[in-house]
Order: C-alpha cells, then sequence, then structure tokens
C-alpha cells in the first residue's frame, strides 16, 4: 500500500479563496506538516489556524508535524544559485526525516501551500526529489496530488479589474532582480514577484504604468495604480508605513508599457 501526499494551494492569505478541492484535501488529512519559516509572523500562522477552523474544525485524527524552516542565507550570499541550492538541500533533508517519521503506510499527508504550489513556489521541486528518493530507495512509495490556489498574480488583476495579458502580445513573470535595468526588450507586460528594493523606483519609468498590491485579499489590502513616474513615491510611502505597523510585507506588481 502507498503513503500519500497533498500540496494545497492556499491562495495568498484570504480563507475565502481556497478552493472545494484544497477544502475537500484538508478535511482528509491523517498528517499536516506545516512549514514555520524564518521571522514567521503571527499574521501568517494566525491565517494557518484560521484556515483549519474553517475547514478542519475538529482535529480529531489529525496530526500537526511543525518543521522549522532553515535559515534563508541568500540575501546576504556572494554566490545566489549556491545559496539557494544549499537551502533546498536543508529542506529536502529536513522534510524527508519528517515524513518518513510520521506518515505511515495508507495514511495522507499535506503541506498548505501559499498561492499556488506552480508558481515561484520550492515546495512542489523539493517533495518531487523526496518521492524520487524514496523510490530510489525502495520505501513505501508516496503517491503526490497537487491541488492549485489563487495565485497573488490572479489575485492582483481581479483586484484591480484589469488582465493580465493583452491581445496577442506576451506575459512575463519575472523576479525583480532581473529587472534591475529595465523592462526587457519585447515585453510590455511583466509580473514582478518578490521584490524586497522596490526595483520599481529605480527603474526608468517613461510611458510605464504600475498596478501595485500588498495583503492582497486581506483586511490590509493596499492597492495602488496609475503612470508610475507619478504613483512610484505614494507606493513607497503606502508600502514603509504598511511594514512600520505590521512588521512585513507581501506585496506583487504588474509593470504595463503603454
Amino acid at each position: 500500500m502507498s503513503r500519500y501526499l497533498d500540496l494545497i494551494g492556499i491562495g495568498p492569505g484570504n480563507p475565502d479563496w481556497l478552493t472545494l478541492a484544497a477544502v475537500d484535501a484538508i478535511q482528509h488529512l491523517d498528517v499536516l506538516f506545516v512549514v514555520l519559516k524564518e521571522h514567521d509572523v503571527d499574521d501568517l500562522v494566525e491565517f494557518r489556524r484560521e484556515v483549519l477552523r474553517r475547514y478542519r474544525p475538529h482535529t480529531d485524527g489529525l496530526r500537526i508535524v511543525e518543521l522549522q524552516d532553515p535559515p534563508r542565507p541568500w540575501k546576504s550570499a556572494k554566490n545566489y544559485p549556491e545559496a539557494v541550492a544549499r537551502w533546498r538541500r536543508q529542506r529536502l533533508d529536513q522534510w524527508t526525516h519528517a515524513v518518513a517519521d510520521n506518515l505511515s503506510e495508507g495514511q495522507r499527508g499535506g503541506f498548505l501551500v501559499w498561492g499556488d504550489p506552480g508558481l515561484f513556489e520550492s515546495t512542489l521541486a523539493i517533495v518531487k526529489k523526496l518521492i524520487a528518493a524514496v523510490d530510489a530507495d525502495g520505501g513505501v512509495p508516496i503517491e503526490l496530488t497537487v491541488i492549485p490556489g489563487i495565485s497573488s498574480s490572479l489575485s492582483l488583476a481581479s483586484r484591480h479589474q484589469i488582465p493580465l495579458n493583452r491581445q496577442g502580445r506576451p506575459l512575463q513573470i519575472s523576479p525583480a532582480r532581473l529587472l534591475a535595468d529595465g523592462m526587457p526588450e519585447g515585453v510590455d507586460d511583466v509580473i514582478v514577484m518578490l521584490d524586497g528594493r522596490q526595483t520599481f523606483s529605480l527603474i526608468d519609468p517613461t510611458g510605464i504604468d504600475i498596478y501595485w498590491a500588498a495583503y492582497i485579499g486581506t483586511p490590509d489590502e493596499i492597492l495602488i495604480s496609475g503612470d508610475l513616474a507619478e504613483v512610484r513615491d505614494e507606493i513607497l510611502a503606502a508600502r514603509a508605513d504598511a511594514e512600520k505597523r505590521l512588521g512585513w510585507v507581501f506585496d506583487t506588481y504588474l509593470l504595463r508599457r503603454r
């Protein structure tokens, strides 16, 4: 008999935005693996608790295994790719032991994954390696199910009431560090993720609109849009104020060349 593992997309932070498939998966888990990230803030922890209160109020029979995430060193790392690879290896080792120790034959385990498991998320790649290692070692096989979630990119579009793509034109999704020199040639619409340095304020704003959002779907949601040259200072001020009040910021934005 196999073991079963679900990666459950839970969206950007609104419990109402979980899919019916995600709710059903949560209700059928035997083991929930909870990844506690470095400096995990109370709001994020409370969101996970709210998801369980709503969709698994009776936790009898549910085992919760907490995994303290390895430190993320790459902000100061000289070799970014190697720092990321090392962090992923640390995660893989920790998760492999956790699954081996806590998920028995016939049981179903799961990870709650922010946003969507297939977009700017390392969980899926690490779990695939975990399963491959189990198969190679001849262990009890693990059957994987990936349940999509509402990504911050799609949430951004719905909250600003815009399409992400324009007819016949490409859309690029990019980490902010690749936009240090501005918009890429040949692409007029770019979703920007992981911008800890406010790259939008450093590039040439000529002819560019921005659709920016933070804390999408939560009571703290902030939406600002307009000509980048005119609203970038407003975004910087709003972001700085929010981070001071709440202690953290999750934001994303679309840059659109007019």
